[in-house]
C-alpha cells in the first residue's frame, strides 16, 4: 500500500510539530524574566554581584591609570543595567594585564600606523556567604587603532585612549556573559 504525497506530507508535518512541542521546554533564554523552575531571573542574580576595585599594575600618572576605574564602571553598568544594587550575594574581583603591539609600520617613515591594544582580564566570582570561589576565568579583548604621523600627536593619544575604552567595554561584556552563564547553568 502506497501513501499519497499529500498524506506523507501530513505525517511529516505532524511529526515535526510533535518534536518541536516536546523539546520546547528544554530551552531557556539566558536573560529571561524567570527560569524554568520559577526561580528569580538572571538579571536579579547579576545585580547582586559586588564589583571590587579592578587592579592594573601601572605607575601613578600613567595614561592607563584610568582604565581600571572605567572597566569597573562598565562592569557595574553591565551587571545592574543602571539600576540600584540588590543585596550582595557574590563579589567579583578582576585583575587586568595590558597587551599591545604594532600592527602596521609605514615603510617610508618606519613609524607605526596601526597599533593593537587590549587587556587580559583574570576574574574570580566569590560567594559572599561561604567565601568560596564559585567561578573564574579570563576575558580577552584586542582592538586596533590608527596612529597618525608625528605631527598629530594629540590625535594619536586620543585614538589610543578611545581604543582602551573600547577594550574595557568588551572586557565588561565578556565577563557579564560568563557570569550570566554561571547563574543559569551553575558552571
Amino acid at each position: 500500500m502506497r501513501l499519497h504525497a499529500s498524506a506523507l506530507r501530513s505525517i511529516r508535518f505532524a511529526a515535526a510539530i510533535f518534536v518541536a512541542g516536546s523539546t520546547a521546554a528544554c530551552f531557556q533564554p539566558l536573560y529571561g524574566e524567570r527560569s524554568l523552575s520559577g526561580d528569580s531571573a538572571v538579571r536579579e542574580a547579576l545585580a547582586a554581584v559586588d564589583v571590587a576595585e579592578v587592579k592594573l599594575d601601572v605607575p601613578r600618572g600613567h595614561p592607563m591609570e584610568r582604565i581600571p576605574i572605567e572597566t569597573r564602571n562598565q562592569l557595574v553598568f553591565e551587571l545592574t543595567g543602571g539600576s540600584g544594587n540588590a543585596p550582595i550575594t557574590h563579589r567579583l574581583t578582576v585583575r587586568l594585564i595590558p597587551q599591545g603591539s604594532t600592527v602596521v609600520i609605514d615603510p617610508v617613515t618606519q613609524r607605526p600606523e596601526f597599533n593593537s591594544t587590549g587587556f587580559d582580564a583574570h576574574f574570580t566570582l566569590v560567594e559572599v556567604a561561604s567565601g568560596k570561589a564559585v567561578t573564574s576565568g579570563i576575558a580577552i579583548s584586542r582592538v586596533t587603532y590608527n596612529a597618525p604621523g608625528q605631527e598629530q600627536r594629540f590625535a594619536r593619544q586620543r585614538a589610543m585612549r578611545d581604543a582602551d575604552s573600547r577594550a574595557a567595554k568588551q572586557i565588561a561584556e565578556q565577563i557579564r556573559s560568563r557570569l550570566a552563564s554561571y547563574f543559569v547553568a551553575g558552571t
